[in-house]
């Protein structure tokens, strides 16, 4: 079991990976079983498949940010309330989104991500209004 304080550090430490694009130091925070859902999307599952996706992120022309609103854990669960900002070249397409992390033997062994369909598509929009207008 990990305690409240290391389950926070862990979800944080991911977040600034991903933000980083440190693709390496993410995946060596998940358990090699990993189960990452975006509900209402299919499930994906072990850290090469997770992989595939974070890698992504991490290439030239796209990105990752995440704004923390609020982080809950109680021992080896963690809650998050955050804005995450998908970016590729000069769209950046931000939404609200809450997420469980779920831990074992200190690594993320359940990541689960809920947001609002019309919110992320609002900030499709939003993104790209920006990008038009050179904001």
């Amino acid at each position: 079991m990990t305690d409240t304080q290391q389950a926070t550090e862990i979800v944080e430490d991911l977040f600034d990976a991903l933000r980083s694009r440190d693709t390496d130091r993410a995946l060596g925070l998940l358990d090699e079983r990993i189960v990452w859902h975006n509900v209402g999307l299919p499930k994906v599952r072990g850290t090469s498949n997770v992989g595939r996706f974070l890698a992504l992120l991490a290439r030239p022309a796209f990105g990752f940010d995440v704004t923390m609103h609020n982080l809950a854990a109680d021992g080896d669960i963690v809650l998050t309330e955050r804005t995450d900002a998908l970016i590729w070249r000069r769209v950046r397409v931000e939404f609200w989104v809450c997420g469980t992390f779920e831990l074992r033997d200190g690594k993320v062994a359940v990541w689960r991500d809920y947001f609002d369909t019309v919110d992320f598509l609002k900030g499709v929009a939003r993104g790209l209004f920006r990008a038009l207008v050179g904001r």
